[in-house]
């Protein structure tokens, strides 16, 4: 067995380290999405979910029975129920004291809970993460790093005449931001009264809000990993926003793309060099670990933005941990876990870099995020089966075999599901029905859904059958404990 002592100088090190782990670790959330094939890299990892989308199939997700619980407002409210279950306690105890344990999201509390289990959480303390997450702040980091944003105004609004007053400056095209909530909900595009109308108990109740000037912008997202050696950071990806044939929101995530020509070279060099400098700013926070940065680049003069952060595994996670770059050395997430192992470690981030940055290491995925997007609510009675399905040429889906992640994917004509609502679940606007992963690309050069990847929406969504609520249903919250809140 390897001695804690014995010093990491290089990825082979990292691989065999963790292949021969003996530590008990755990990713604790909602789904195992976020780090789907985690288990194949770590020895003694498994996932605590509450979702089973695997139906039972999964040799390393352990799901609780349902017990009694308060309403679900957030996923922390989900770790919390998780971390108190009486079966979650015995399956921590029977594999022993001295755990780690991965989140999504956590809070003071789950930190609390967490202890109670002898579990070590590995992410900076939820404070640090919390206050990170508050986009005036992350704006605020931005600047000090020298990571440009989006002209704008850090503000308490007050009426509309004041939001006209504060963003003069900012043109009558504009973007309003509150500090917390995923971009879909709590993103508000104003250029008159009639607008702020819409949404001005949104803003007018928040202590600070990001107001920006509106631009014409393709998204993309980044993430990295800051270190004890430097901040480690994977190529940059397309992201899908505000689709409707996905999401029922403007501006909501819904997807990433992944492959060597998507953005200029000129691009990927400046987001690499702003997610370092983000990373070491964020170092002098008191963070460290896997991060997430959303850049807007402006169509009009190719300038590139800082959008967000996310400091944490985000929905774009399963993408960056198994193209090309990360199998050929290791997923980004093991640097992020190894920070938190007892082991000497010193590695040259920039030779994993530049390796990182080559085109040729880079292959081309893209996943999509199906939400119901219809205004009505139901009882499903079919949901499609998650695993490995496929199309034939006139463009029908069919289930092909259980897999448990996107590696045994061979052609643009097969695909991964990864389904989230199950039979006898509510669909409801917005709700999560699951996330299709697929070789290739899903959108066009000029930002469409390809012809392709519409047939695969559209052949996923009729594998998902519902019933009429009963009146009593409907007289009952017809919405399920997942509604509302970002679960991956």
């Amino acid at each position: 067995m390897i001695k804690k002592s014995v010093p990491i100088r290089n990825v082979s090190d990292i691989r065999r380290f963790f292949y021969r782990n003996e530590t008990p670790i755990y990713f604790i959330s909602a789904t195992n999405f976020n780090l789907l094939g985690a288990d194949e890299w770590v020895k003694g990892f498994k996932f605590i979910s509450y979702i089973d989308c695997f139906d039972g199939q999964h040799p390393n997700v352990f799901v609780p029975d349902e017990m009694p619980h308060d309403e679900f407002q957030s996923i922390e409210d989900i770790n919390n129920y998780m971390l108190e279950h009486k079966q979650v306690v015995e399956f921590l105890e029977k594999r022993g004291p001295g755990g780690k344990a991965l989140f999504l999201m956590f809070n003071e509390k789950t930190e609390k809970l967490a202890k109670l289990n002898k579990l070590e959480v590995c992410f900076p303390p939820a404070a640090t993460r919390e206050f990170l997450d508050n986009k005036a702040n992350t704006t605020r980091v931005a600047e000090r790093a020298g990571v440009p944003s989006v002209p704008n105004t850090l503000a308490k609004v007050e009426s509309y005449q004041h939001l006209k007053k504060i963003s003069r400056h900012l043109g009558d095209d504009l973007v309003v931001q509150t500090a917390f909530g995923d971009s879909g909900h709590t993103t508000f595009f104003i250029s008159n009264e009639d607008d702020w109308m819409k949404y001005q108990d949104e803003i007018v109740n928040e202590p600070e809000v990001k107001v920006m000037k509106r631009i014409r912008c393709r998204g993309s997202a980044i993430e990295a990993c800051v270190t004890r050696n430097g901040t480690i950071v994977a190529p940059l990806m397309t992201e899908l926003v505000g689709f409707p044939e996905l999401t029922p929101y403007k501006g909501g995530w819904c997807g990433n793309e992944i492959f060597p020509d998507a953005f200029t070279k000129s691009i990927r060099v400046k987001a690499r060099q702003y997610a370092k400098k983000f990373g070491e700013e964020l170092k002098k926070e008191g963070y460290r670990g896997y991060f997430e940065l959303d850049f807007l680049i402006d169509e009009d003069s190719g300038t590139l933005y800082l959008g967000e952060l996310n400091p944490r595994i985000t929905g774009a996670s399963s993408i960056t941990n198994h193209a090309v770059f990360a199998l050929a050395d290791c997923p980004l997430f093991l640097f992020h876990l190894l920070e938190w192992m007892d082991v000497d470690h010193k590695l040259s981030v920039n030779q994993i870099n530049n390796r990182w940055f080559r085109a040729e290491n880079i292959d081309s995925w893209s996943q999509v995020v199906i939400k119901h997007t219809e205004d009505s609510i139901d009882i499903l009675t079919k949901a499609p089966e998650s695993g490995i399905w496929t199309m034939n040429a006139e463009g029908v889906v069919a289930f092909s075999r259980l897999d448990t992640h996107r590696r045994a994917v061979e052609t643009e004509n097969e695909a991964f599901f990864l389904r989230i609502t199950k039979c006898g679940d509510y669909r409801y606007e917005g709700a999560d029905l699951g996330i299709l992963v697929m070789r290739g690309r899903s959108m066009t050069d000029d930002f469409q859904l390809t012809k392709r990847a519409r047939q695969w929406i559209n052949g996923i969504r009729s594998k998902f059958e519902g019933k009429p609520l009963t009146s009593i249903e409907s007289s009952a919250q017809p919405v399920n404990d997942l509604g509302g809140f970002k679960i991956m």
